[in-house]
């Protein structure tokens, strides 16, 4: 990466990225498959000439590369603008086409908030949803996915891992279990992707959302995985793309990089996790050593394995986010969707968190290009910054018994 310079007395000789839950660089080779499809190649897939019958050969090859990628058949495979979309499509569309049959949903506390939002919309619609808790690490029970079906019940969405704490999901448990009763299964897969192996045959899924700016692809292009036969409503009405359910021109550079980034990251998960899980682990471990009284947010096992989140009682995250910055460090306290609340973050709260200790989580991502000097410096820097803080740190002078 590039080093920034002229910050005035920031140290910027180095620039760590850790914050690839938030979004991840295109890859050479992603942005070399999308470019012809800017210029040279530029015809509407819609149209009828040659120049057309060459993207919508594209899209079509990318439809493949998706499918192929979680186990579905190409023509499942519908692409959207994104994670959000997907969701929305998902969640909407289900509790619309399926109003007859019933008007009951259930999901976790502990959703992104395209499923909360989507879901708190359809409660003003006349839908009940039943938001499920979870544990102290952020795992749902399939037991109470099971106990809260109900005759009325049309939708089970539950994550697939935790966008913050990285939680990995029974997801497979749990689809089976809606399968059981009857009620379709939809999994927000944006973080899983390319973290963890996803077959949608084998987990049980209905409906599954991703999202190209996850796994290197480029942002503003998503897909959403719908099972043959299942009941779906259109969120965007218009002509007649993507066989006649979503519609709107492609977006045809961006499906592309989505269809070469899926293959490329879905091609060796078992190397790519034993890598970055290697440095996760490291880094967890040097924190955990320098910084007493420091919290492990998450399941210690059943996580991405690129993700690291932690509490350090008695200071603000984001009082640690700014001085990380200073040093090159970008970093995320959860969300980049909700970096602009005040609030601490519900999935903290969900899992048990006191709000003080919410308010002090860092969340550390890492990714393909994240290296050990990378994570030497986080280990050199960010002790100092969390001492520096808690000196200042009303409630840490009284942990102390200096007030």
């Amino acid at each position: 990466m590039t080093p920034q310079q002229g910050q005035g007395s920031i140290d910027m000789k180095k620039l760590v990225y850790m914050d690839h839950a938030a979004t991840t660089p295109v890859k050479p080779d992603v942005l070399e498959a999308m470019l012809p499809y800017f210029s040279e190649k530029f015809g509407n897939p819609s149209s009828i000439y040659a120049l057309a019958h060459d993207s919508k050969e594209a899209v079509e090859h990318a439809r493949a590369q998706v499918a192929a990628a979680i186990g579905a058949s190409p023509d499942e495979i519908f692409f959207t603008a994104g994670g959000s979309e997907s969701d929305n499509w998902a969640i909407k569309g289900t509790a619309f086409a399926n109003r007859k049959k019933g008007d009951h949903i259930i999901t976790t506390a502990i959703e992104h908030h395209a499923v909360l939002h989507t879901c708190e919309y359809l409660e003003k619609q006349g839908f009940t949803v039943t938001y499920l808790p979870v544990d102290n690490y952020g795992m749902v029970d399939p037991a109470d996915v099971e106990a809260a079906i109900t005759d009325r019940t049309i939708l089970v969405t539950v994550m697939a891992a935790n966008n913050e704490i990285g939680t990995v999901q029974p997801i497979r448990e749990i689809g089976r279990i809606a399968r059981a009763h009857g009620v379709l299964f939809h999994t927000d897969a944006v973080q899983a992707v390319g973290a963890v192996p996803i077959d949608v045959k084998a987990d049980t899924i209905d409906m599954l959302s991703l999202s190209g700016h996850k796994f290197y692809g480029p942002k503003g292009i998503g897909a959403l995985y719908v099972r043959k036969g299942t009941r779906l409503d259109s969120l965007v009405h218009g002509g007649g793309q993507e066989r006649r359910r979503r519609a709107g021109t492609e977006n045809l550079p961006g499906i592309v990089g989505l269809g070469k980034a899926i293959e490329m990251a879905t091609a060796d998960i078992p190397g790519h996790t034993a890598y970055i899980a290697a440095m996760r682990d490291r880094l967890l471990k040097g924190i955990l050593a320098a910084i007493p009284d420091t919290i492990l947010n998450g399941h210690p096992t059943m996580r991405l394995p690129n993700n690291l989140n932690v509490s350090f009682r008695y200071i603000e995250g984001e009082s640690v986010l700014l001085m990380l910055d200073a040093h090159g460090i970008c970093a995320s306290t959860g969300s980049a969707c909700s970096s602009a609340s005040l609030e601490p973050s519900h999935v903290l709260l969900a899992i048990g968190l006191p709000h003080e200790t919410a308010h002090g989580s860092l969340r550390l991502t890492l990714g393909d290009l994240t290296t050990d000097e990378d994570v030497d410096h986080v280990l050199e820097v960010l002790p100092t910054i969390v001492e520096r803080l808690r000196s200042m740190s009303p409630l840490y002078a009284v942990r102390n018994g200096g007030i």
